[in-house]
């Protein structure tokens, strides 16, 4: 194989499988109305993997679509409702508890949890998901995603899950949130666009 400059395939890694049950189920209220006329109006949320040496990182983030802000983010090394639970708390105490405020997501276990859905009703927001398989229905949030991964993530290979969660808070904190300039919002970054707006 030397000889003839050949390698073995690697074996493909196998993507996480969410076997969780589902609760309780809403419906599309977004939508894919993806604007929003003010801040804590709508807030999209989803979590994503990313490899390391050690496993997998979960990357849970809550997006407001007014300005496309990062407001809540959680990194875990599984993928249960209180990743999620914790992206949507972060969102919460920084943003203060919102007088009428839609949270969109998709249908994963996590989110139709008992746990995530009372968590929900507790802070006075309205769920909504996305229908099931239908990918373009929280196409903002899978839009950060790419983002993410492709400026950020695909050129790393991450030793361990801390230093992907560095990584990772780097990109939102440092980069993304204050500085990334965002087409939708008039090519300013998110933290611009709204302290031009004075929110």
């Amino acid at each position: 194989m030397q000889q003839q400059a050949l390698r073995a395939r690697p074996r493909r890694r196998g993507l996480p499988k969410d076997d969780g049950q589902r609760s309780e189920i809403a419906g599309n209220l977004l939508e894919r109305q993806f604007k929003a006329d003010a801040p804590n109006q709508k807030w999209v949320a989803d979590f994503t993997y990313i490899w390391t040496a050690e496993g997998w990182l979960y990357v849970a983030v809550v997006l407001d679509l007014y300005s496309r802000k990062v407001v809540g983010w959680s990194m875990q090394a599984s993928m249960t409702s209180q990743l999620v639970a914790d992206a949507l708390m972060m969102a919460v105490w920084r943003r203060g508890k919102p007088a009428a405020l839609m949270h969109h997501s998709d249908q994963g276990s996590q989110y139709t949890s008992g746990h995530f859905q009372q968590l929900l009703k507790e802070q006075g927001i309205t769920c909504s998901m996305s229908r099931a398989g239908e990918v373009w229905d929280n196409s903002a949030m899978e839009s950060f995603f790419s983002s993410m991964k492709t400026e950020r993530v695909a050129s790393k290979v991450y030793r361990t899950r801390e230093e992907a969660r560095a990584d990772v808070f780097d990109y939102i904190e440092r980069f993304y949130n204050p500085t990334r300039r965002h087409s939708t919002i008039g090519y300013v970054s998110p933290v611009q666009f709204e302290q031009a707006r004075g929110a």
